[in-house]
């Protein structure tokens, strides 16, 4: 089989590789799978350099969003065979894998692979970040990088909620989309300034901020919170720390707290996990719901998605296919 893998960390362009391997046998409780699709996030491109939460076990693969297809079943046959699952391992960039068999989620009828190889870290972030925001209707939450994938997940399930969205970004071009998506205010950060513009519209400032970026944008985001707000941290797009303000913590009484999906699913019990994906996987089937994906590669272009995936302005996830 084919899988693209990288022997030291650093810049995914230079240390990916593509090689021939043998098929993963599975143990007892896994199945084999033959991945049909997988996107690329951000966290993918952190875990090859190194400065992911995951520290990678090298020689490894890359990516930890996957759908496919089950080709050989555990021994208890829970997963029969011809079964399309979707999971997270690590490592999917891969025509064959074999993950735990109580690991793999059934990709529900009439999803297609494209939005199954996604259904997972983005959308499922976006509703734990929002279940745990405690926003209710009316109140303003401000998402930084608005036209990530993320952000467009977040914009559509926080105005279901009826939750007033502000959100930034970099291209003007990027405002109208937002907006049809149920964004209430889209700040382009290169022309605005994101204080002002927040304060024109909310008065006070927003309850909540989603803040993937970091660095220079995070702390114009911290400043933008209304007294007693918070901010969630879940991202470092930057690859900068947010220089935070200790006044503001101080005397607006700002809670700043980190937000990783893979502690958040842990601290849920079995029903409570079950409510949430039944909740996500019914966004992503709603008739109105948009899940874009920009363009799709074969898993042996992989330097050419990565180029696509660099690209200023994308609108749609890049997807890696077999």
């Amino acid at each position: 089989m084919k899988e693209v893998i990288f022997e030291e960390v650093g810049f995914p362009q230079e240390v990916l590789k593509l090689r021939d391997a043998e098929l993963p046998e599975p143990k007892g409780h896994e199945v084999q799978v033959r991945v049909t699709a997988r996107n690329i996030n951000p966290s993918d491109i952190m875990f090859v350099r190194g400065m992911y939460g995951i520290t990678p076990k090298l020689p490894s693969s890359a990516g930890f969003e996957a759908s496919g297809v089950v080709s050989k079943s555990d021994q208890a046959g829970k997963i029969p065979v011809g079964t399309r699952v979707m999971f997270t391992a690590i490592g999917t960039w891969k025509e064959y894998i074999c993950v735990p068999a109580a690991m793999v989620i059934p990709i529900p009828p009439g999803m297609p692979d494209e939005v199954a190889c996604q259904a997972f870290v983005n959308p499922m972030t976006a509703y734990g970040m929002i279940e745990k925001s405690g926003l209710k209707a009316g109140e303003w939450l401000l998402i930084t990088a608005g036209a990530s994938a993320f952000g467009k997940f977040a914009i559509q399930m926080a105005k279901a909620k009826g939750i007033k969205v502000a959100c930034t970004v970099r291209q003007d071009a990027q405002k109208s989309y937002l907006e049809s998506l149920g964004a209430d205010l889209v700040i382009n950060t290169e022309k605005e300034k994101l204080q002002k513009e927040i304060a024109s519209h909310t008065g006070d400032g927003v309850s909540v901020v989603f803040d993937a970026v970091g660095g220079v944008l995070g702390a114009k985001a911290l400043a933008s919170i209304k007294s007693g707000g918070r901010m969630m941290v879940f991202g470092l797009l930057s690859l900068e720390n947010i220089p935070l303000n200790s006044g503001l913590l101080i005397f607006k009484n700002i809670t700043v707290e980190g937000y990783w999906l893979s502690t958040w699913m842990e601290s849920m019990d079995e029903k409570t996990r079950n409510t949430a994906f039944k909740a996500v996987f019914g966004f992503l089937m709603a008739d109105g719901s948009q899940v874009d994906v920009a363009a799709k590669y074969p898993l042996e272009q992989f330097k050419e998605a990565l180029e696509a995936y660099e690209k200023p302005g994308r609108n749609g996830k890049i997807l890696l296919v077999s």
